[in-house]
Order: C-alpha cells, then sequence, then structure tokens
C-alpha cells in the first residue's frame, strides 16, 4: 500500500510501505485520513497543493483554480490527483548470474542394473532388441505402438545413455534400418 507525505511547502510525495517518511511531514494513505488533515488547513492550502500539481507532469492535464467549492470537493479532487504519484521503487539487487547447465552424467551401475519391469514397453523392446537378426524399427513400432521418432529417442535414451546399453544400427538385407544390442555392460 502507498503512503503519501505533504511537507510544509506542500510537497506531496508517494512512498511505499515500509518505508521510512522524514519527520515533519503529515502522513496519509486514504482520503479520509487528507480529510482528517485537511480539516484544520486554510483553504488557501488546498488551492496551493492543487495548483501545484497543474500542468505538471504526471498531472499534465489538471487546471489551476482559485478556489474550491467546499473542503470536501477540494480533499477528494487532491486525492484522486495523488493517485497519479508512484513511490520510487527501491534500488533492485543486480540478477544473479544465470546457473550453468550440467553435464549430461554417465549412467550409474544402480542405474544401469535396473531391469525392465515384466510386461512393460522397455521389457518388450528389449527382447526384440537381444534376438540375433535384433529387430527392425517397423518391428518395434507395431510392438509399442510409438512412432519412428519416439523408437530411435527411446533406443539413444533410454537404452544407450540411461542404461548404458551399446545399440548397434545396422540396414538388413531387405534394406529396412534396424538395431540390435551388440553387448550389456
Amino acid at each position: 500500500m502507498t503512503t503519501f507525505a505533504i511537507d510544509t511547502d506542500n510537497t506531496v510525495t508517494a512512498y511505499l510501505a515500509g518505508e521510512a517518511i522524514p519527520e515533519g511531514h503529515a502522513r496519509f494513505s486514504s482520503e479520509k485520513e487528507l480529510a482528517k488533515l485537511a480539516a484544520n488547513w486554510p483553504a488557501e492550502r488546498l488551492v496551493e497543493i492543487w495548483n501545484g500539481f497543474a500542468g505538471v507532469p504526471p498531472f499534465g492535464d489538471l487546471k489551476p483554480v482559485k478556489k474550491f467549492t467546499d473542503r470536501k470537493t477540494a480533499v477528494a479532487r487532491i486525492w484522486r490527483a495523488v493517485q497519479a504519484l508512484t513511490p520510487k521503487q527501491a534500488p533492485q539487487a543486480a540478477p544473479a548470474a544465470p546457473k550453468q547447465a550440467r553435464a549430461a552424467k554417465d549412467a550409474t551401475e544402480a542405474e544401469a542394473a535396473k531391469p525392465a519391469r515384466e510386461g512393460s514397453k522397455k521389457a518388450i523392446v528389449l527382447d526384440l532388441l537381444k534376438r540375433p537378426d535384433g529387430a527392425t524399427l517397423a518391428d518395434i513400432q507395431s510392438a509399442t505402438g510409438w512412432q519412428a521418432h519416439s523408437v530411435r529417442g527411446f533406443l539413444s535414451g533410454a537404452l544407450g545413455k540411461k542404461m548404458g546399453l551399446a545399440v548397434e544400427s545396422f540396414k538388413t538385407a531387405e534394406g529396412a534400418r534396424a538395431y540390435r544390442i551388440t553387448q550389456e555392460n
């Protein structure tokens, strides 16, 4: 919440909640508090405050006045005008340097030794790849229901990187792409 302060020269300043307001400044945070402060001020002071806003950024559209109809109108108009004031932000700390990307780690023995759950797609693909002739891309796709890019990603990521298995890629006599596990670590 913004708190406003007015000094003896009728300068209104906006402060963030919790900021120290200089001594000798009258404070207000609502129209009601401003009305309480202004109850003891002469009407000329309200005019001076308003005319101090007139024509000054961010109050460029305000026009100077000679007098107000009554104190309540003056307070309401001044309150609406001070809403355009924005408190100055406290200096921010410099942004932290972005973290560096971590290098991909090699599969640990625990991860490499972790067997596939029986009946899972991972287990099905491993069984297909352990055959002497391996498995074609089409074989793996039909067994798992995956698209070609998913099969290649699984072979590279889950088997090659995570499990540490060496997956060999070769062409069959018919010219189809096939894969097999050459050695287990």
